[in-house]
């Protein structure tokens, strides 16, 4: 199992954020975690990258609990690709993935060859070689989102976390993020942990999907969203298709 989630509580204060959840992850898997805002979906990503220790429960990596690895081997088995980046960093793309190095680096903290071969393959892999001298603030929000997987890439994690990868790209940039992590695990067999807001890319994409809401594993429905849904199958293949019915359609 990659990653097993026991029975974990989070609180702020007073105000649990997550409740008693529980759920695993198979090696190889494309988990998809979807839910409204303040689910918890995000205080989840934080729970199982290690930023933040649950108050109850206990999360495992690959059999271990998360807290008996040092921050140097949990980051060898676990990449993390948060919600927001800031885009001002001065730094080129070849050093932005470079970055993803720095577990395995030595004392010193030098690159050797076989790391820049690495990041080169990194960058290939996720189409931005040609954009490997630019600075991160000449980039597109697209570009910036694939950098940043390169330096997850670049990191030889088994596990690639990342907290909504496609918020605020147009759909052709959306679609190539979702290609790209179905590349990863289908061709580096990288456990993919995503968050995502939209329910149709979830059901296209993700070998199992976690609806949160209220910090709770649930079944999608009304009372999760507020809203009403149709769920029917896609004409494209055997996975869902979720459609949101406007209430001027209700009420005709």
């Amino acid at each position: 199992m990659a990653v097993d989630i026991k029975n974990i509580s989070y609180y702020y204060g007073d105000n649990p954020v997550l409740k008693n959840l529980s759920f695993n992850v198979c090696e190889g898997d494309f988990f998809i975690i979807i839910g409204p805002n303040g689910s918890g979906k995000t205080t989840l990503m934080n729970a199982v990258s290690g930023i933040l220790n649950c108050q109850e429960g206990r999360v495992e990596i690959f059999g271990r609990s998360i807290q008996s690895y040092n921050r140097k081997d949990l980051a060898k088995k676990i990449a993390f690709v948060p919600q927001m980046f800031p885009a001002d960093f001065p730094f080129s793309v070849t050093e932005m993935v470079l970055m993803g190095r720095s577990p395995h680096l030595g004392m010193f903290g030098l690159e050797k060859e076989e790391d820049i071969k690495l990041a080169k393959q990194a960058m290939n892999f996720t189409e931005v070689e040609h954009l490997a001298h630019r600075k991160l603030n000449q980039l597109s929000g697209g570009e910036r989102q694939r950098v940043f997987i390169a330096r997850a890439i670049c990191q030889e994690p088994q596990v690639i976390l990342l907290d909504e990868p496609t918020a605020s790209l147009d759909l052709a940039h959306q679609v190539k993020i979702m290609d790209l992590m179905d590349r990863l695990k289908r061709e580096k067999g990288i456990t993919i942990i995503m968050v995502s807001h939209d329910l149709n890319l979830a059901a296209m994409y993700g070998d199992r999907l976690l609806l949160l809401n209220r910090g709770q594993a649930v079944s999608l429905g009304e009372a999760t969203y507020g809203c009403r849904l149709l769920v029917d199958e896609s004409p494209l293949g055997k996975f869902p298709r979720i459609t949101l019915v406007p209430q001027k359609i209700v009420d005709c």
